[in-house]
């Protein structure tokens, strides 16, 4: 099973990867009519949702070639989400009008992350130290 773990988990952050893709970059660009679906995003959100998707996709290939950056950069992608997640809870509390779905969208965002960020670690960083 650990030899295939890497393989099931590349797979399927880059199926997240491309639906945070298509989803967020939709929205930035009006692509589709999505723009007035979501209702009242929060741009820097969607912006950290995007940077997001390219980091996973890049992971993905990360752990498919066992790379040992594979765990920094899910850090990294962790870390601006936590952030935006900090400027949304300020954007709310000073008033900011936003829809009440994206904090448990970032919630599940931000664990999904760190899920794979462990994974990472510990199927590749740790086994090349």
């Amino acid at each position: 099973m650990k030899k295939y773990l890497p393989y099931i988990a590349a797979s399927v952050l880059a199926a997240f990867g491309l639906l945070t893709l298509f989803l967020s970059s939709s929205v930035i660009f009006d692509l589709f009519g999505i723009r007035a679906k979501e209702g009242n995003y929060v741009l820097f959100i969607v912006w950290s949702n995007f940077i997001s998707s390219i980091l996973y996709l890049i992971a993905s290939y990360g752990f498919v070639a066992s790379q040992k950056w594979t765990a920094k950069l899910l850090g990294i992608s962790a870390i601006i989400l936590i952030t935006a997640f900090v400027g949304l809870i300020i954007h709310i509390t000073t008033g900011g009008i936003y829809e009440t779905k994206t904090i448990g969208a970032m919630i599940f965002r931000i664990s999904v992350t760190l899920v794979f960020t462990i994974i990472a670690y510990f199927t590749i960083t740790k086994d090349k130290s």
